[in-house]
């Protein structure tokens, strides 16, 4: 072989060793761990995540997320979105992760991933303590209020004789403007996650009643995007040491009076 075709032989193998070089680089930046985490919440979901009367953000998903935030060493950042529009937050970078009583359904894990289950959950219907209603059928041609974007839509949309039943679903941007409404007599009923439509009821108690707590089970999981594959893993890692360890257990007992959270696998 001649000096010429060694040299060009040369040139190729070169070539190519740079190029599978820059791929691996990219793939290796690509799946990198992010220096800070911004997860994308609704601030007025009590009692996952909410403002206190000093306007800073609370919650039990809050607690969940920063002790999370510390074991993996990533700092994290609450930014408040529109709800309605999380998944297009979360697409655009505007967050990294969506926590806050996220529920899991077919659809959305469609266009995100998502972290295993923490937390069991399920719709129910509530209405005021002194209202005649006692069941789902007592709210046929009345006025039952959700919150836009929520998965009590998804619910309502597989119970489609309820639904077509009322005469009207009146959408809000957060359940506790739902509950205001309900007790002003403006609406007749609400339909809403158990987990937060019990934790409403208990801060005023004697002024509602769940008529209905079958409407749909569900679970929780954080919502992150589908090419973070490295950052799902680490905090799915993350969760089960705090599920064993006993850190959810505490953080549930804080907020809920008991340990409502499910094992993390």
């Amino acid at each position: 072989m001649d000096v010429k075709k060694l040299a060009a032989i040369g040139m190729l193998t070169a070539a190519a060793a740079t190029m599978l070089a820059g791929c691996g680089g990219e793939e290796k930046a690509a799946d990198k761990l992010p220096d800070k985490i911004v997860i994308g919440l609704d601030d007025n979901f009590p009692p996952m995540g909410f403002r206190d009367d000093s306007g800073n953000i609370v919650g039990f998903d809050i607690d969940l997320a920063t002790e999370a935030g510390k074991r993996m060493g990533i700092p994290v950042e609450f930014k408040p979105i529109d709800w309605d529009s999380k998944e297009a937050a979360l697409k655009s970078k505007q967050v990294d992760m969506l926590w806050n009583g996220l529920t899991i359904t077919e659809d959305r894990a469609k266009q995100i991933a998502f972290s295993k289950p923490y937390l069991d959950n399920a719709q129910i219907l509530v209405v005021r303590a002194d209202s005649p209603i006692a069941d789902r059928a007592g709210l046929s041609g009345k006025i039952i209020g959700t919150q836009e974007g929520s998965s009590s839509i998804d619910a309502l949309e597989k119970q489609p004789e309820f639904k077509n039943s009322l005469q009207e679903v009146k959408r809000y941007g957060d359940f506790v403007a739902a509950f205001m409404d309900l007790e002003l007599e403006r609406i007749d009923g609400i339909l809403v996650d158990s987990v937060v439509g019990r934790y409403y009821m208990s801060k005023k108690p004697g002024q509602f009643k769940v008529i209905d707590n079958k409407m749909g089970d569900e679970q929780y999981g954080i919502g992150m995007r589908q090419e973070d594959k490295m950052l799902q893993d680490k905090l799915n890692e993350t969760l089960k040491q705090m599920s064993a360890d006993g850190t959810m257990t505490k953080i549930s007992q804080k907020w809920f009076g008991e340990d409502i959270t499910i094992k993390v696998e």
